[in-house]
């Protein structure tokens, strides 16, 4: 029986679940026996959540779960990524540096490249040592040819978003309908971070037990739209900012996902061996204030279209009320890092993120502090995965980014240099603890020492801005041929309205 006849069979979500557990089963008696001592591990990606939209960065908004993450295992202080959505979950997927793969802006919808096929992503190299892969959430790494897929690129079941922001509750994403399973488009109703929890559960119950488990749940939250709950966003009805409350009530919703899914693992006997990672994939996209004349020419444009039109502006320039949302209607929270998403800016690349492994890496902290200041990267956390299940000979000698398994325990290792590309806004690179940046005049400063970027060393150190820019010149750039900006202002990646075209799985060519 075909997987699309079975589903249009069993209507119900229960009965999905169920025959894909038999599914399953069947595709595990096929699989290579992992040693029984190799860990699950659960990745955990937030979508824009700002440095101080966590309760143990001092936020007003109640994460406990996140918390009990960072608090119980090692909270990454200095964890980078890139500054928006696509290329971060490249190097995420690849070890390698996004902008080298010509992966350094978000895929548009309309594109037809996406993540080189060429590269070996990371349930492809679990899958070589008896893991069992699962995706739940946003893919956002190529979705014109069913190649490119996640269920063509090494995981056994895949459910959720193909493109970028969707709306919550209608699951659109510029005017085409998208929420899939395993590339088949499903219309579900209900708010998008229940569904994501309830999906991950089933497959928990469906899980092949004779194998570890990856699994990898990228959430929608807190990415715009501002959708959530009434019920939760009640709870921060003092907050003056109506965007604050839908944001922080978005943020909570996550938290409350993950709280649900750490007890399932618990349930299942599974979490005192479950390696857990959680970051966001950028910085949160913080809303422009009303001096325009010290924002992005973006920014500056979004909020001159409030300011003329209000809301909605005129539909016959659709991407003029998709920069006008975008810009003034954001509410994350960087405080005190300086920018956001989008921007070079640490506000932009640097993002709360916590490790943690029941019984394994407390005893890296005993006695000590959980924090670990050494910087690591979001192209480090595959090399860091395979040497956590001891398969550390699996690692490429090519890769960009570096094992910190020891760093983890105790014994910190040199980072590599890092490259970031903001939309728009240039290139900046690290070699720590340096950053530089040449988009309108030299700026370096030492991140480590001055984590706002507020003293400029460029003049007091010649020498040093010599050596980086001779980095920088020499990066590696790999070919972009994504959509060209001046159609997004007549077709925009808008995050829910109106559906205007066939669901983005239905348009997937073979």
């Amino acid at each position: 029986m075909s997987s699309r006849l079975r589903l249009q069979i069993f209507s119900s979500r229960s009965a999905v679940l169920s025959v894909l557990a038999v599914c399953l089963c069947t595709v595990g008696l096929a699989a290579s026996a992992a040693s029984p001592d190799k860990p699950n591990i659960l990745i955990l990606l937030a979508d824009d959540l700002g440095w101080n939209d966590v309760s143990y960065h001092g936020s007003e908004i109640r994460t406990p779960n996140i918390d009990h993450i960072a608090q119980s295992g090692l909270e990454l202080d200095r964890f980078y990524v890139q500054p928006s959505c696509s290329p971060t979950r490249a190097g995420l997927m690849t070890g390698r540096s996004p902008i080298s793969l010509g992966v350094y802006r978000p895929i548009n919808k309309n594109a037809e490249h996406g993540l080189p096929l060429d590269q070996k992503i990371l349930p492809q190299y679990l899958a070589g040592h008896g893991y069992q892969s699962y995706m739940v959430g946003k893919w956002h790494l190529g979705h014109h040819a069913r190649a490119q897929l996640p269920n063509a690129r090494g995981f056994e079941h895949a459910y959720g978003s193909l493109t970028g922001g969707i709306g919550y509750w209608n699951k659109i994403h510029g005017g085409g309908y998208d929420w899939n399973r395993n590339g088949m488009t499903v219309r579900e109703e209900g708010y998008a971070t229940h569904l994501l929890t309830d999906e991950v559960l089933g497959l928990l119950d469906a899980r092949d037990r004779d194998r570890p488990n990856f699994l990898y749940v990228a959430f929608q939250a807190p990415h715009m739209p501002n959708e959530a709950p009434q019920e939760t966003v009640a709870q921060y009805a003092d907050s003056p900012n109506p965007n604050r409350r839908d944001h922080a009530a978005m943020v909570a919703e996550m938290d409350q996902a993950i709280g649900k899914i750490l007890d399932a693992y618990k349930q299942h006997g599974m979490l005192d061996n479950t390696l857990v990672v959680f970051f966001s994939d950028n910085g949160g996209l913080v809303p422009a204030g009303p001096d325009s004349d010290t924002h992005t020419p973006a920014e500056r444009i979004g909020v001159t279209v409030r300011e003329w039109f209000g809301k909605p502006a005129p539909a016959w320039i659709p991407g003029l009320e998709f920069i006008a949302t975008s810009a003034v209607d954001s509410a994350s929270d960087n405080t005190p890092l300086p920018g956001g998403k989008t921007l070079i800016a640490e506000g932009g690349v640097r993002v709360p993120a916590a490790i943690w492994w029941p019984g394994t890496l407390e005893s890296a902290i005993e006695g000590g502090s959980n924090r670990v200041d050494h910087p690591i990267t979001v192209s480090d956390v595959l090399p860091t995965i395979l040497q956590a299940i001891g398969e550390e000979a699996a690692i490429p000698e090519d890769l960009d980014g570096q094992g910190h398994w020891r760093t983890l325990l105790g014994e910190p290792e040199p980072s590599p240099d890092y490259a970031v590309s903001g939309l728009l806004h240039g290139v900046a690179v690290y070699r720590w603890p340096y950053k530089f940046s040449d988009a309108e005049n030299p700026q370096l400063f030492d991140v480590m020492a001055d984590p706002l970027e507020q003293n400029n060393l460029a003049h007091a150190l010649p020498d040093k801005v010599a050596e980086l820019n001779d980095l920088l010149t020499n990066w590696t750039v790999g070919p972009d041929p994504g959509v060209p900006y001046f159609d997004l202002f007549f077709d925009p990646d808008t995050f829910g309205g109106k559906e205007d075209r066939i669901p983005w799985a239905d348009r997937v060519v073979e």
